[in-house]
């Protein structure tokens, strides 16, 4: 064997078990393997996990911040004209370097692919170059999808269906809209039409932002699914935000959610972003704005979660973990019984992991040997420390390590301890 990591924790609560790895794949996972390595890790009992993955991501417009000024009011819809501010000074250059930054900061957190949405709206399609080029640039360590996202409306932007079907054909995988953003309800649902019928005749995956907006009216969902039915996209399809749902009237959502499962249906709920940038009209009570995402898994539908922004024109913060997003959306979402906290932790790995339909993903042989040791003995741990990535694996070689959280301290009154360690 390559590698043998010994004594870890996994997320499905064995313990005392050892991995091996061979040839870029994992060969065999069980309690004190007997087998050789070359190298041979000590997990000590710490949560060894499949890498996380962000199932919606911006990553055109990352580390943005400021440019050309910073959103005074912190809503979504001055965070798209101030986007669209940017779009002519973009460069493909600073695109690029801007893109590699963030997915350096995702690696050494144990982020090891990303589904971004990239904007078409700009008839230069500077910015589809530029994350295509990262892409490749990142493929041996990172899987990059891409989104063709019409941020301006792919009815209401001139020439935004157009740039889309042109991302498809130079290498974008995932059709996207945002039919809330268009000038009417009637033209968002046909933006919907139109969009999963073409992703129909290509074979393509979906993924709308829809109804990211705190009008209960807003209904897009609904459409969506019944696309995904009529056109037989099961699977394929997901609706990242929702947060309209937040804001629904109780009895359409009973019966809106088993139209979203039949549909075969996948919702993406951003924590950080969308409690940032919803309920900003309301005085008080404030809406949180996220979407339901316990009644979602409880009707069986798969739910994501995702980073969305990290310092750009909608969010000043962030910094790739995605062990921060699901502390997040634990919170938001009142998720703090034991299995559903274990919930936010696969919101972050295995779910979005199948949504995004990543290939030899998870711990079992034959899968591909993408690890992260976690300074943590359990899921909700990882989650309640943000613990620290021990080692990143990527194919059985070690791409990126950081030491233990410890502090060291001088009480009155009490011994000095040295390397204590700040959990359990």
């Amino acid at each position: 064997m390559d590698v043998v990591i010994r004594n870890a924790s996994l997320a499905d609560g064995q313990q005392g078990v050892d991995v091996a790895v061979e040839h870029g794949r994992i060969a065999a996972v069980g309690p004190r393997l007997p087998v050789a390595a070359a190298l041979e890790i000590d997990a000590g009992g710490d949560l060894l996990s499949a890498p996380f993955v962000d199932a919606h991501f911006h990553m055109d417009a990352t580390l943005s911040y400021g440019l050309p000024r910073v959103n005074a009011s912190g809503t979504l819809l001055e965070g798209i004209a101030l986007w669209g501010e940017l779009k002519p000074q973009l460069t493909q250059q600073a695109l690029i370097e801007r893109a590699l930054q963030y997915c350096d900061w995702a690696v050494a957190r144990g982020q090891l692919a990303i589904r971004s949405h990239v904007d078409v709206c700009d008839d230069r399609l500077l910015a589809v170059e530029a994350l295509l080029e990262v892409k490749r640039l990142v493929a041996p360590y990172l899987d990059l999808q891409l989104v063709a996202f019409p941020q301006d409306g792919v009815l209401r932007a001139p020439n935004a269906l157009i740039n889309l079907k042109r991302a498809v054909a130079m290498g974008v995988e995932v059709v996207g809209g945002i039919p809330h953003f268009e000038r009417t309800m009637a033209e968002g649902a046909e933006s919907v039409r139109i969009l999963c019928e073409f992703a129909a005749d290509q074979g393509l995956m979906v993924d709308m932002h829809c109804d990211e907006s705190d009008d209960p009216l807003s209904r897009h969902i609904e459409t969506l699914a019944y696309q995904s039915n009529r056109l037989g996209l099961h699977g394929r399809v997901t609706g990242s935000h929702l947060t309209s749902m937040h804001s629904m009237d109780n009895y359409y959502v009973s019966k809106l959610l088993p139209l979203i499962r039949e549909a075969g249906v996948a919702a993406i709920a951003n924590p950080l972003i969308n409690i940032t940038l919803q309920g900003r009209h309301d005085s008080y009570p404030r809406r949180r704005g996220m979407t339901r995402v316990p009644e979602l898994l409880a009707a069986g539908i798969p739910v994501a979660f995702g980073h969305d922004c990290v310092m750009d024109p909608w969010y000043s913060l962030g910094s790739g973990d995605m062990l921060e997003v699901a502390h997040m959306g634990l919170h938001v979402a009142q998720m703090t019984g034991q299995e559903a906290m274990r919930d936010c932790f696969r919101a972050v790995t295995s779910t979005p992991a199948a949504i995004l339909g990543l290939e030899g993903y998870g711990i079992a042989p034959g899968c591909h040997a993408d690890l992260v040791l976690l300074d943590a003995a359990d899921a909700v741990e990882a989650i309640r420390l943000r613990a620290a990535r021990r080692l990143v694996m990527r194919r059985g070689k070690i791409i990126a390590e950081s030491p233990r959280a410890h502090a060291r301290l001088s009480l009155p009154g009490r011994p000095e301890q040295v390397n204590f360690r700040l959990h359990r």
